[in-house]
């Protein structure tokens, strides 16, 4: 049976079901807790292992054997509690509840519903509670969705760490001080981490212990539904990073033994074990996990607006080997094989066919390393039904040369093939750094560029030295090259856009528990004498000038130079002319760039602009007209003069630009 064909069946299960598709997507409308329209509450579990079932909570005074619930077929248990006798609901909106749970061998243990919709954590404790969220008059969205952006160019942000103040910062900060920066910056969609409740905050929010709860940590539900929907005033479109992969070993306030069992919604050990993440494996096989995460998709998508997801921990799910010890060199075997687990990627397929169908404007973007063929393909083709995937290889090869290689032994024939080596028809998002760089034992391009001078000579009171001087010419080279010739979409890790120093660190014990790199350094910008107010400017404009002329939405580009010697690369995209000349000393005198549409090109981008940092050596005033004279593979040329370390974006006066 071919993946297609599996898909279907899949299909034609859910269809089957009562009520069909919608109805077991939407399942957080039984599970979990539901006000009915008398004001009574009906709670719905599935807890198989169970003996039997309790609610208990501030609303009975805890008493732990007052509320049982009835079971079921299949597992479920259900509870229906009256109302008051002034008819309002029994459970008071901002109370504590908790599911007591009788298990097999006698215990008696307590947990939070699975379809927990708001958790938080107290002071001083270790473990979250589950809070009964029903607000009198909650948050209604105004704005409607943006459409979907042709060139995607992502702004990848933590909410916890969008301020410069030591502290996690909240959902309102991030809409009133983060949003308008991002605006402004010209990134159309934002990529949102750690939004689903996380326990542990040092986990980048990849240990998910609440999969229905915005985190607490950052503000209410509410607040976060405000946020979504002033990013979509601004024409926004905002991504969850969904983590679907794997799940916290909490048991007390996550996933992990529910029903007392070392199953439930996982499998058993081992094959239920993330030996290297230390984490819980869903068994994507079962009828009620599969009601649970895709009703889990569906949730975020109705009820806070956003606009689709970044899927992490792909390679993880595609493999009964995780990806773990494993390299991955392009040979076919390596995709196809009993390695693969099905399970996983007809659920990957089936997440993908239920979004589109529902949301034809939703977008999904793959985190995956393998490189699996037609992850980016439609499901009726076989495919995976993802629309973008990140291009992971590119940051990599960006950190290698800078850590390993001098300026004069980068070598260009390879700098363009990683950017340019993906298959054909399935899109990518192109990135020179991401939050993966920025973590504390890495470093961002910044700090590899310019390292400990970042603390002393980023003044513009005085001369730019030497190690500044390069690593602001390269910085914006290696983003705009990123920008033009990785792929179909573009990302950037919040901060990484004005060279944001240091690394990024959560608390732990390891650091005293400390915030001081658990932030994002925005005051840097205000400070006029400072440069980062120049690599958001080139940042800025960059993206607006993609806006433009929108190279994204192009085919791929056509490399018509990748000059060893010179150092230097040409190519052109949607009718724009890139060159680059990474040579640190070389300028180049009327060199002969090849274009194919004939005319008069004026530069629109030039990274060597005063106001980028630059040295300001190239006459915006200048036209450069074409020749009929056939040069690298392309039917007309030029010649330009392009000073080292520069990169210039020159468009064809004479063509309509509309995309």
């Amino acid at each position: 049976m071919n993946r297609y064909d599996m898909l279907r069946k899949q299909v034609l299960l859910l269809e089957e079901a009562e009520g069909g598709v919608d109805q077991f997507t939407r399942s957080y409308r039984s599970f979990g807790v539901q006000r009915l329209p008398d004001n009574s509450l009906f709670f719905k579990e599935w807890a198989p292992a169970a003996e039997a079932l309790f609610l208990t909570g501030e609303f009975n005074g805890w008493d732990k054997f007052s509320c049982p619930y009835s079971k079921k077929e299949f597992g479920k248990w259900e509870l229906t509690i009256p109302p008051k006798p002034d008819n309002s609901p029994a459970v008071d909106h901002h109370t504590k509840l908790k599911v007591v749970v009788h298990t097999k061998d006698g215990d008696r243990i307590y947990r939070i519903s699975p379809w927990a919709k708001y958790v938080t954590r107290e002071e001083k404790s270790v473990i979250y509670d589950w809070v009964h969220w029903d607000p009198p008059q909650p948050y209604v969205h105004i704005h409607p969705r943006p459409k979907k952006p042709k060139s995607l160019r992502i702004y990848e942000a933590h909410v916890g760490i969008g301020s410069p103040e030591p502290k996690i910062a909240s959902y309102k900060n991030f809409t009133h001080n983060v949003l308008p920066r991002i605006k402004d910056l010209g990134y159309n969609c934002i990529q949102l981490m750690a939004i689903m409740e996380h326990a542990y905050y040092a986990s980048f929010g990849y240990q998910i212990t609440s999969f229905f709860a915005a985190s607490s940590r950052y503000g209410t539900p509410d607040e976060l539904k405000e946020m979504v929907d002033v990013a979509h005033s601004m024409g926004i479109v905002v991504l969850l990073d969904v983590v679907h992969s794997h799940a916290s070993k909490n048991t007390e306030d996550g996933l992990n033994a529910f029903d007392g069992s070392d199953s439930c919604f996982f499998h058993s050990p081992p094959r239920g074990e993330h030996t290297l993440w230390d984490s819980r494996l869903f068994n994507y096989a079962s009828w009620e996990v599969l009601r649970f995460l895709l009703s889990n998709l569906r949730w975020w998508m109705e009820e806070y607006c956003f606009d689709g997801f970044r899927f992490d921990g792909i390679t993880s799910m595609l493999y009964h080997h995780h990806g773990i010890g494993t390299g991955f060199s392009g040979d076919y075997n390596e995709y196809f094989g009993l390695q693969v687990d099905e399970e996983s990627l007809v659920y990957l397929m089936l997440s993908n066919h239920i979004l589109h169908s529902l949301y034809p404007d939703c977008i999904t973007i793959a985190e995956d390393v393998s490189g699996m063929p037609a992850l980016c393909r439609r499901v009726e083709e076989g495919g995976l039904g993802f629309d973008y995937r990140l291009a992971m290889a590119i940051p990599d090869k960006w950190i290698q040369i800078l850590k390993e290689l001098k300026d004069e032994e980068w070598d260009i024939g390879n700098i363009v093939f990683t950017l340019t080596n993906r298959r054909y028809g399935e899109k990518c998002i192109a990135y020179a750094e991401s939050h993966d760089q920025a973590l504390v034992g890495d470093k961002t391009l910044a700090f590899w560029l310019m390292d400990k001078e970042m603390y002393t000579n980023m003044s513009t009171l005085v001369p730019m030295s030497h190690i500044i001087d390069r690593g602001m010419q390269l910085h914006k080279m290696i983003r705009l090259l990123t920008h033009g010739l990785g792929g179909e979409g573009y990302l950037n890790f919040m901060g990484n856009e004005f060279g944001h120093p240091e690394w990024l660190d959560f608390p732990r014990e390891g650091n005293n528990q400390s915030y001081h790199y658990a932030r994002r350094q925005f005051n840097l910008l205000d400070m006029d004498h400072l440069r980062y107010c120049q690599l958001y400017a080139f940042d800025r404009d960059m993206n607006r000038t993609e806006d433009k002329y929108g190279w994204l939405a192009a085919q791929p580009a056509y490399v018509s130079a990748k000059h060893e010697g010179d150092k230097v690369i040409v190519f052109d995209r949607a009718n724009v002319l890139f060159i680059f000349n990474f040579h640190p000393n070389k300028s180049f005198q009327d060199y002969r760039v090849g274009v194919e549409a004939p005319g008069k090109y004026k530069i629109k981008l030039d990274s060597d602009e005063v106001q980028y940092g630059g040295h300001g050596r190239l006459d915006h005033n200048t036209d450069f007209f074409t020749e009929p004279q056939p040069f690298n593979g392309r039917s007309n040329s030029m010649l330009v003069y392009i000073p080292c370390r520069t990169a210039i974006v020159l468009a064809n006066e004479e063509i309509d630009y509309c995309y």
